[in-house]
């Protein structure tokens, strides 16, 4: 699985930080970007993006040139209200990974965003195995 999908993100905080911290998940304030789990069976690569709260008409997926891009980008409204305090906040990322094309069909992945995890479904191509052939020497 390794070999298909890579990502481009890179989390640096500290191992031990992160080790002994009281935080977990996607609310800890160095984390740009939500967790995922890839996972793999006979038939497909599944990216399951962690993304409690969101709403799936925000979710931007695209794939272009063989790196599948997931971004989300949610603008706070603005109203006529006095406002004392704000806790909902502007809540945007992006997140991209480079996928190998000639082991998966593009034209059928599925996105779906259900209890707070939007779900790619990254369809295999058929492996076709090339029998061998003998070839004759002139």
């Amino acid at each position: 699985m390794a070999d298909i999908i890579k990502s481009n993100n890179r989390n640096f905080g500290s191992l031990l930080d992160e080790l002994f911290s009281n935080t977990s998940g996607w609310s800890k304030p160095e984390m740009k970007f939500p967790p995922v789990n890839i996972t793999e069976d006979n038939n497909n690569y599944e990216v399951d993006l962690y993304a409690p709260g969101l709403d799936k008409n925000d979710f931007k997926v695209s794939l272009e040139n063989g790196m599948l891009t997931i971004g989300y980008d949610k603008r706070t409204e603005v109203t006529d209200k006095k406002t004392h305090r704000i806790e909902y906040y502007q809540s945007s990322f992006k997140r991209s990974f480079s996928l190998d094309d000639a082991n998966i069909d593009a034209s059928k992945i599925d996105a779906s965003y259900k209890d707070g995890v939007l779900k790619l479904v990254l369809p295999k191509k058929e492996q076709t195995e090339v029998a061998p052939k003998q070839i004759e020497v002139k």
